[in-house]
């Protein structure tokens, strides 16, 4: 009897310490907020108790989100949404507003051209010192004058997310690829290992770079026994790859870093 009463009362604080799971949620098909808290319950339909849980903030006409991040606030508040059209963006205007038509958006050049026109931008949400790397708090999406926003500007904060501030930052600057770079991965008179890859074969070697070097970037490492330099790719920490697979490793460091 005890062990039953024990066994009850395990599992009674196990449904306390965890959130209730609520059955799967809808995205709203334009989602809408009255005074500048972005709420669950103003995004999924059926929230229930979850409704009241802030998201995020709307400063301007509208608010941008990244869809993954909406999904993990979800989640911790006990909401289901599985995300089934596989959308990377939620925009929530403000009430009352007129729910835009993305298939009929017009062009950048045409939006620029309309007096006291904005539009929406990667901006960073905090302050960044130089060497900085950025992570996916640090970047939100923000409305801007459209004369403001950058020519080419990152489509995506995945785009951004893991790089390094090149120079200081400031919080509500807009973001643009000129201000960041691929972290340095390899310092000058660093010991790194250089695999050489072909067929299948690999070989490795220990020498000493000669620069400092970002993921992806060449890096001459100079072969302490031979006195030879191997003309390699850093591909991580202490790590680089010569060879025929230096060439992908230029485009796609990530796939070698794991070796």
């Amino acid at each position: 009897m005890a062990m039953i009463r024990s066994l009850s009362l395990a599992l009674a604080f196990a449904a306390l310490a965890a959130p209730a799971l609520a059955g799967p949620v809808s995205l709203l098909p334009d989602p809408t907020d009255d005074d500048g808290r972005v709420t669950l319950g103003e995004l999924f339909d059926d929230a229930g108790a979850a409704s009241g849980v802030v998201v995020g903030q709307r400063l301007g006409a509208t608010a941008v989100f990244e869809a993954s991040q909406i999904q993990s606030a979800a989640r911790r508040a006990g909401l289901d949404w599985a995300n089934p059209q596989g959308l990377r963006r939620i925009v929530v205007r403000e009430g009352g507003a007129l729910p835009a038509d993305a298939s009929a958006r017009p062009t950048a050049a045409t939006v620029a051209s309309r007096p006291g026109a904005t539009v929406e931008v990667l901006t960073y949400a905090r302050s960044l010192a130089a060497g900085d790397i950025v992570q996916p708090a640090d970047v939100v999406w923000s409305t801007v004058q459209a004369h403001q926003a950058p020519a080419g500007g990152p489509q995506d904060a995945d785009q951004v997310v893991g790089l390094s501030a090149k120079r200081a930052l400031r919080a509500g600057a807009a973001v643009t690829s000129r201000d960041l770079a691929s972290p340095q991965v390899i310092a000058r008179n660093d010991m790194v290992e250089v695999a050489y890859i072909s067929g299948g074969v690999e070989l490795t070697v220990t020498g000493k770079a000669t620069r400092d070097a970002s993921a992806g970037e060449a890096v001459p490492v100079l072969n302490t026994q031979s006195g030879r330099t191997i003309d390699a790719v850093a591909v991580g920490p202490g790590r680089a790859v010569a060879g025929p697979a230096a060439q992908m490793a230029r485009a796609n460091p990530q796939q070698f870093a794991a070796r």
